[in-house]
């Protein structure tokens, strides 16, 4: 099976589908997973198969090393789009998330002021006060409702513990507009969520939560359940049409 194990703290730059030029930074231990979901189309794989060894980055490890890296991109004339926090894993399950941020934001803007800082999160800790504070001092703040089903929720995302969607929603909109929905449609043996079943609902959160914009996508690399297919472009042309329709900005990305 083919995964994705990104090093850490710092990957990249990667060119991002919907971000642009974009310098990972990974939380989570560099020879593993950790995460609160087990989808089964993570590009990391499944949980049980990839149990880390290894530590968590520090906070210290982790400016030090963003720092070194914006000093030698800034030096080859390379400066990134985006700082996205993303990786192996859940990366507000760090300890110190909230003080990361505050580190990056700093880093950002001593050496590439117009960049901005990007977190890509399943939501599952946006309850926590202070992951919730510092994700609203990050430029983007993506947070994940593929839909709102706790069928499919269980069956695709596969949540590790508690996982309550409406709760979920209700935390989306404190956040008052600063948050980015990103939603994966994708289908497979009895899995399809691009059907009106699951996209009507879906619509009705979003409309919901008002969010500054959407970002709907789908399968781009190897997933752990090989039986999952692409949505297609028409599919997703005609979910993101709707959205625009509700008022709601909205991209996709094939």
């Amino acid at each position: 099976m083919s995964t994705i194990i990104y090093p850490s703290p710092i990957f990249g730059p990667v060119h991002s589908r919907r971000l642009g030029i974009s310098l990972g930074i990974n939380l989570l231990p560099a020879d593993g997973k950790v995460c609160s979901f087990d989808c089964i189309y993570c590009e990391c794989g499944f949980n049980k198969e990839h149990r880390p060894t290894l530590p968590m980055p520090t906070r210290e490890e982790v400016a030090k090393a963003l720092e070194a890296k914006l000093q030698q991109m800034k030096h080859d004339g390379q400066l990134p789009d985006v700082l996205t926090f993303a990786g192996n894993g859940e990366p507000t399950c760090h300890p110190h998330f909230a003080e990361i941020i505050g580190d990056t934001i700093r880093l950002r803007n001593q050496y590439c002021p117009d960049a901005k800082v990007s977190v890509l999160s399943n939501s599952t800790m946006i309850h926590r006060a202070e992951v919730h504070d510092a994700l609203m001092r990050v430029d983007n703040n993506i947070l994940k409702l593929d839909t709102i089903d706790m069928a499919f929720i269980s069956q695709v995302d596969q949540p590790n513990g508690t996982y309550d969607v409406n709760a979920i929603i209700e935390r989306m909109k404190a956040f008052n507009g600063h948050v980015i929905i990103q939603t994966m449609f994708l289908k497979g043996d009895g899995i399809d969520n691009t059907t009106d079943h699951y996209v009507r609902p879906w619509l009705e959160a979003v409309k919901d939560i008002a969010p500054s914009q959407v970002m709907i996508y789908t399968i781009d690399r190897e997933t752990p359940d090989h039986s999952l297919l692409k949505a297609t472009h028409e599919e997703l042309d005609a979910i993101r049409d709707r959205v625009i329709a509700a008022g709601v900005p909205c991209t996709a990305s094939y």
